[in-house]
């Protein structure tokens, strides 16, 4: 075979379909108020809810390049939304979920390995660098929608919450995500578009990339600037900071909680 991609290639992974099942049955629990007190459900609900966008990410990267030419993908398997399957799995999954649980941040991860070189055209190499991060793009629309839409009357806090923390992790990792920083999407993005010169000189940088976003987001002038940006899309599309404040509070089910967001 060799243009088709075999059908046990494109099987969704048992593994993939238990961390969805993970994310329905805690988000059920916390929705219907069956978790009492809901912490430890809501600490799951958007751990497999973020995880499961991890995986739809690096899927769409995949499933663009084999439209675009890489025939290689599904052998690798990509397609399967395995998370095991990943290039660096320890980036791509539990680094952003480590970065989750300390800090409350939706950074991106990595990666599948594309075979570039049997894709042409530079407009196909943006597409597929551009997918990933337009999937979490969908993602925080999803996830803010009950908010613009007004749809959350009646709504238990404790979901409430999970959502609106939920939709803090899909945008910061969008803006992250498009940030055109060697490593990162958003170079992948303008990469097609530089010089061989100028993209031999920026590739040993690359792999620090993330880590370099990680390190300034550390210093307290620039983590103020952004979030605060954040906060301002995020309070324009219905989620108030509180909303995502008491979604970290609830998420950290370990800590102490603060008495003015209590949902239980």
């Amino acid at each position: 075979m060799t243009t088709a991609v075999a059908r046990s290639d494109r099987r969704i992974s048992p593994i993939f379909l238990g961390i969805a099942a993970v994310m329905a049955v805690s988000g059920w629990a916390v929705w219907t108020d069956f978790a009492e007190p809901p912490g430890l459900a809501i600490f799951l609900f958007v751990t497999a809810a973020w995880v499961v966008s991890l995986c739809l990410h690096e899927y769409a990267h995949a499933r663009t390049a084999l439209h675009s030419g890489d025939i290689s993908i599904g052998a690798k398997g990509y397609l399967t939304l395995n998370p095991l399957k990943y290039t660096h799995a320890l980036l791509s999954i539990v680094l952003p979920v480590l970065f989750v649980i300390l800090g409350g941040i939706g950074l991106p991860g990595g990666a599948v390995f594309i075979e570039r070189n049997r894709i042409s055209g530079r407009w196909k190499h943006s597409l597929i660098s551009a997918a990933g991060p337009l999937t979490n793009v969908l993602f925080a629309v999803v996830c803010t929608a009950p908010f613009w839409l007004h749809a959350l009357d009646g709504v238990p806090l404790g979901f409430r919450y999970a959502l609106a923390f939920l939709a803090l992790l899909q945008v910061t990792a969008s803006i992250l995500n498009f940030l055109p920083v060697p490593g990162l999407d958003g170079y992948g993005v303008i990469e097609p578009w530089l010089s061989y010169g100028i993209r031999r000189q920026v590739e040993p940088f690359a792999v620090f990339g993330l880590f370099a976003v990680f390190g300034l987001l550390w210093i307290p002038e620039v983590n103020t600037v952004f979030f605060d940006a954040i906060h301002g899309l995020l309070q324009s599309l219905g989620v108030s900071e509180f909303d995502t404040y008491c979604g970290f509070d609830a998420y950290q089910f370990w800590q102490q909680s603060n008495p003015s967001c209590a949902v239980g």
